[in-house]
């Protein structure tokens, strides 16, 4: 015997979505409330997620020159690497 598929009213995903996104609660908790498979539940909080993104949080004054500091490090970092690369050439044409 097979399961008959359960059809979810717009009304009733929304409100197992803001369980799962305004609280402390997980999908898996929110869907085994409502005897729901928690994949189908997650897919509608990616879904809801996906049309209704939250607002990025600007940066303070510390995390930004954090993220200053970061891409100095990494510029350097590079410059550093292609110059290992060309002396790793270098010697190893000089040794054949």
């Amino acid at each position: 015997m097979t399961r008959r598929r359960r059809q979810f009213s717009p009304e009733f995903k929304e409100e197992a979505v803001r369980m799962v996104l305004d609280g402390p609660r997980t999908v898996a908790s929110v869907a085994r409330e409502f005897d729901m498979n928690p994949t189908t539940l997650g897919s509608w909080v990616n879904m809801h997620k996906a049309i209704h993104p939250e607002p990025e949080q600007p940066l303070s004054g510390p995390e930004r020159a954090r993220i200053r500091e970061l891409e100095r490090e990494n510029a350097e970092l590079r410059e550093k690497l292609v110059f290992l690369k060309k002396a790793a050439a270098f010697f190893a044409a000089e040794t054949r």
